[in-house]
């Protein structure tokens, strides 16, 4: 009785997917017969297109391109009228009819020209396909364009080249792009306020892409280090960038005029380098081996073994799980360390001239890359003081100020205990107001702040150490060391630390070896001078490739 339904059912459901597969077959004939007659047509217009070989994706063919090979950001007065060859992105793409198109080509950073195609009738070429075909190129593909520069009728407000234009004559696509993008440049270029490194809680909660969709927030850091690339393309990001190698090589040529050597520390050690817990540990053949916190023992070995003054530019590691704006596991440490003839002074005013320097050099040199970066993160001019008239105030100092003139919640703070970051930034602050600069030292830090390294006034208890701040956030810290091994040991036993442990151990018997003279330094945080001198939300903005507790990617 139950097996007629079923196999009524049965053949109910064949006469179902015989007619479902006769209309996908039917569907599948008709597209096929489009795609031929699309292909039938194109390959009619191509035979009668003049222009077919001054256009399309460029293979192993390489076509002749007649020009000098001219960068887009060296165009002058001398290059108009003539033909040239440029290579760059598609930044822009767009039909002004059937016989005009025009595009933004963009080279490194924010380079960019308004360059035209246009449909010439009397010789065909270029030729009107030509111009649709350019119209259609993908955002951020690789093109090389073989064109004549022109001066336009007004300048071209909308690219940084605003006074000439290209006349394209032939186009070819070197490597194209996606249909879409993971993100687009404007979105990169958006200022980021979300830099939560957390990943979406179920899998598949949050697409990581970043349109530019009128009305949507900008693109969290996530978003941004998923979508390294246009990243990277970003102006902003290539503008912070070029300021930051700039620091670098003003820190090394200032140096270098004033007598300092540089020298190349390991990142790779066998002991924790100031016996602290926040240090990165590995195996290392049957033993174990640690990432350096800070090159600080090597710059005083090389003090030790007969350098006068010596800097270095490399990674510093820190195991600290703080999930801060300010805070990464690594990071770019600018140290220095010079045998003291007087007094401590000498280092800190050496400290200050370099730094001063790098702020001086970098309004000089980079303005443009300046403005790139506030017209995304709009900020305050950095107040620098005038010659003379520097800003140094002693710890207590400091304090004192905070009590008399900061918020209430200051009005108890001690001078025996290390200032925490909310103080840092209200006393940031209050210095604006009272000496208008953003730059200043805070000198002879209570002993208990201060690393075991640090020399102390035994008649004060005070330390020969000091930070540097800039808009009311520390970037340097240094001080005189002590070079006497007992002394060193002594201060070691005083912070609860063995002086025969490992590592600190190898460190005290240098100073046994051979007599080493007096002696400074400092190290400055690369990554924070480029943040807060320009005024970004975070230093995550200022690394190449941010390294927080929970990213480790790209």
């Amino acid at each position: 009785m139950s097996e007629a339904p079923a196999a009524e059912v049965s053949k109910k459901g064949a006469k179902k997917a015989e007619a479902k597969a006769k209309k996908e077959a039917e569907k599948a004939r008709r597209q096929a017969e489009r795609e031929a007659a699309e292909a039938a047509r194109n390959e009619q217009a191509s035979a009668a297109d003049a222009a077919k070989d001054d256009y399309g994706e460029l293979d192993e063919k390489r076509p002749a391109l007649d020009g000098a090979r001219v960068s887009i950001r060296s165009l002058g007065k001398e290059h108009v009228g003539k033909t040239i060859v440029v290579r760059g992105w598609i930044q822009n793409a767009r039909s002004q009819s059937a016989n005009m198109a025009f595009v933004e080509l963009r080279e490194e950073g924010d380079w960019t020209i308004q360059a035209l195609v246009v449909a010439n009738k009397d010789t065909g070429t270029p030729s009107r396909p030509m111009v649709k075909w350019v119209a259609s190129i993908k955002p951020e593909s690789y093109v090389v364009v073989e064109a004549k520069v022109q001066e336009p009728l007004e300048p071209v407000k909308s690219c940084r080249v605003h006074d000439y234009e290209l006349t394209i004559q032939k186009c070819y696509v070197i490597a194209s792009a996606p249909t879409v993008l993971g993100m687009t440049l404007a979105a990169s270029n958006r200022g980021i306020t979300n830099f939560s490194d957390e990943e979406p809680a179920e899998k598949g909660s949050e697409t990581r892409t970043a349109e530019e969709v009128p009305g949507l927030p900008a693109a969290t850091m996530l978003t941004h280090l998923d979508n390294i690339v246009m990243h990277k393309r970003s102006p902003v990001q290539q503008a912070i960038a070029d300021i930051r190698m700039e620091m670098k090589e003003l820190f090394r040529s200032y140096l270098r005029s004033h007598g300092f050597k540089e020298f190349e520390p390991p990142c790779l050690i066998g002991a924790a380098s100031e016996g602290g817990a926040n240090v990165f540990s590995m195996p290392y053949f049957g033993k174990q081996a640690y990432l350096a916190q800070s090159p600080q023992f090597y710059k005083q070995i090389e003090i030790a073994g007969g350098r006068k003054r010596v800097f270095s530019i490399g990674p510093v590691f820190r195991a600290e799980n703080s999930n801060t704006p300010r805070h990464m596991t690594e990071f770019t440490g600018l140290d220095l360390e010079m045998e003291i003839q007087e007094d401590s002074r000498e280092v800190l005013l050496m400290l200050e001239g370099v730094l001063l320097h790098i702020f001086q050099g970098i309004k000089e040199r980079c303005p443009h890359e300046i403005e790139v970066v506030r017209s995304v993160y709009p900020n305050e001019d950095l107040l620098l003081p005038e010659k003379g008239k520097e800003v140094r105030l002693s710890f207590a100092e400091g304090q004192k100020l905070l009590r008399e003139e900061g918020p209430p919640e200051y009005r108890n703070v001690s001078d025996e205990e290390d200032m925490s970051t909310p103080q840092e930034k209200a006393l940031g602050e209050l210095i604006r107001k009272k000496f208008n600069t953003d730059f200043y030292v805070l000198d002879k830090f209570p002993e208990e702040a201060r690393p075991f390294y640090t020399k102390v006034d035994r008649t004060t208890n005070v330390s020969y150490g000091f930070d540097f701040f800039l808009r009311g956030q520390e970037i340097l810290s240094g001080g005189q060391r002590i070079n006497n091994a007992e002394e060193l040991e002594q201060r070691i036993r005083h912070k609860g630390i063995d002086p025969r442990s490992p590592g600190l151990a190898e460190y005290c018997d240098v100073f046994r070896q051979a007599g080493v003279p007096p002696h400074g330094g400092g190290g400055i945080g690369l990554d924070r001078v480029v943040a807060w001198y320009l005024g970004l939300p975070s230093v995550h903005l200022a690394s190449y490739y941010p390294r927080t507790p929970k990213r480790l990617q790209p």
